[in-house]
């Protein structure tokens, strides 16, 4: 099978969250804190990895991260905590 994609959510020093994708999550992460990722995270370095979860197609990656993008802060907060809905 060819390259996992992950579905990830960084806390930016703001105390902001980002969601995101990608097909290779420590560069991902690199790039962020380094000003290359999202315009978003540029102005709030740097980030720092809060949850990701493993798919095996980028569809599945980018269906997920839509979803996590519509949830409340404090929804996306039970995500990361493993609190129940």
């Amino acid at each position: 099978m060819g390259h996992k994609n992950y579905t990830y959510i960084v806390k930016c020093a703001d105390g902001s969250l980002y969601t995101g994708w990608t097909n290779n999550l420590d560069n991902r992460i690199k790039a962020h804190n380094e000003g290359k990722g999202a315009k978003y995270t540029k102005s709030r370095l740097p980030v720092e990895l809060l949850y990701y979860e493993e798919y095996d197609t980028k569809e599945e990656a980018m269906s997920r991260e839509w979803h996590i993008k519509q949830m409340a802060r404090s929804e996306k907060l039970k995500l990361i905590t493993g609190e129940r809905f």
